[in-house]
């Protein structure tokens, strides 16, 4: 993965870990992200359509009479977050992974967020779930493993 690029409220450099899902700012905290949301304004979906037109591009292809490819789907900025088919299988390979799933609790939480019309706004609710909180953990230590710090080689 890519370094973070700079904090698009506060400015600072390496620190934009975070992005709107609305308009795919990039922000470094909960009080830039609260800054960034009191004035978020996603671009309507035919303004962006005809940006892309100006420029030469073709307008993405309407996911009911055709599929959406990667790049329809991932800009550039999205790249940095997304993650390698080869760390994705290690989920599947994950014992501890295996057994937090077989949890019903947990399979209708993860049901609901699929449901959810507001993932966002669910997602922030489910991480008061102690649960959730332990998949969410399970799964980022799988994909991005702690870096080791205070190691002293041997």
């Amino acid at each position: 993965m890519r370094a973070p690029g700079p904090c698009a409220e506060c400015g600072e450099r390496g620190a934009a870990r975070y992005r709107c899902p609305r308009c795919g700012t990039a922000y470094c905290s909960v009080p830039c992200c609260r800054s960034h949301r009191e004035r978020c304004a996603p671009q309507p979906r035919r303004e962006r359509e005809r940006e892309r037109e100006a420029a030469g591009q073709s307008s993405p292809p309407d996911p009911a009479h055709g599929s959406w490819s990667l790049e329809d789907i991932l800009g550039e900025e999205d790249e940095q977050d997304r993650v390698p088919l080869q760390k994705l299988k290690l989920l599947g390979e994950s014992e501890e992974l295996r057994d937090l799933l077989l949890n019903p609790h947990l399979r209708q939480l993860l049901f609901t967020l699929d449901q959810a019309r507001d993932k966002s706004s669910l997602m922030r609710k489910l991480m008061q779930e102690p649960l959730f909180v332990e998949f969410a953990d399970c799964c980022l230590s799988i994909v991005e493993p702690p870096e080791k710090e205070n190691v002293l080689p041997e």
